[in-house]
């Protein structure tokens, strides 16, 4: 049964049950809706990269950050489905775009669909991550055949202030309750290791799990260490146990999500990830880079599927119809 009235009491509980008891709990819970030797596998290219006004503790792009990146324009349509090409030919079932603004200006809308269109002709899901966006915008991307629109809650409600202040958590659900009436899958998700306590770790999670529906994909970040910003001065490592528990509650309380291991895979050991495997993730990012940051080599991750005597998931053509023109 599918449920969105977790309690915050509820979720606690699950927990901090014994390991192998939520262990067992988020593995029969996988296997009662997904293939539990299946990996699906996605790629993400940043298509704009810095100059974001936004003020995120954790983000390298931000301009609030000193961290070296510098802003660039919007790619182009060709370098965008060349990427896409490699992407599809290194195993990736779905082609992430992702640009660092607070809203795509409405000038840039012709190229973003245009992208989305020729990403889908190759037969590969599509994904977009643009900030904000209103009821117009969301509408466009539908009509030019976006899966899925990635916009992360990143923390828990009460934890917010401390990561963010120029985007609030009302404005990133209103975002995410736009995409999702607009007919556009959601992918949802956070980031572990800012600073946050266990218990905004399970606050985030119940957020998600609490919404009308809920997402279609949700992403577990480790805070991959970015030098001169905020949340660097407060970061504290996750505990191999703490990641495999939040994997495991994710599951639990989202049963039929598709749950991400996303950014900071680098950090972690095969055994880690095979944990995370086993409490319910089915989800990697292959290539080398995550928008600004490292990610494995495919060799890497081809090795450890193979030792698990997992599968990379077959690729699946695209779910939403293209409108007609």
């Amino acid at each position: 049964m599918i449920r969105t009235d977790w309690s915050i009491e509820e979720a606690q509980a699950i927990h901090d049950l014994p390991f192998p008891e939520i262990m067992y709990r988020a593995q029969d819970m996988h296997r009662r809706n997904f293939d539990p030797t299946a990996i699906e596998t996605a790629s993400l290219l940043s298509i704009k990269t810095g100059g974001c006004p936004e003020d995120c503790g954790y983000c390298s792009q931000s301009i609030h950050n000193d961290t070296g990146v510098k802003a660039t324009k919007l790619m182009e349509l060709d370098k965008v489905l060349r990427s896409a090409r490699r992407a599809k030919a290194s195993g990736a079932q779905r082609f992430c775009m992702g640009a660092a603004w607070r809203s795509p200006k409405d000038r840039d809308m012709d190229k973003l669909c245009a992208m989305i269109k020729g990403v889908r002709e190759m037969g590969l899901q599509t994904c977009m991550t643009l900030g904000m966006l209103s009821p117009e915008q969301v509408e466009r991307l539908r009509a030019a055949g976006l899966d899925f629109y990635n916009h992360n809650i990143d923390t828990s409600p009460e934890y917010y202030g401390e990561i963010a202040t120029t985007r609030t958590m009302e404005d990133r659900l209103e975002t995410v309750d736009r995409v999702r009436k607009g007919g556009i899958k959601v992918c949802c998700g956070g980031i572990l290791g800012m600073g946050e306590e266990a218990a905004d770790r399970i606050s985030m999670l119940v957020t998600l799990a609490t919404l009308p529906a809920h997402p279609d994909s949700v992403p577990i970040n480790l805070w991959n260490e970015i030098r001169n910003t905020p949340v660097e001065k407060r970061a504290k490592p996750v505990d191999p146990f703490a990641l495999v528990r939040a994997v495991a509650l994710a599951r639990i309380l989202m049963p039929r999500s598709v749950v991400r291991l996303s950014a900071g895979r680098t950090g972690m050991s095969q055994e880690l990830q095979a944990l995370c495997f086993v409490a319910g993730a089915n989800s990697i990012f292959v290539g080398d880079v995550l928008l600004t940051t490292e990610n494995p080599a495919a060799w890497q991750d081809r090795e450890l599927i193979g030792k698990l005597g997992m599968r990379f998931a077959p690729l699946r053509a695209a779910t939403v119809p293209i409108a007609a023109e």
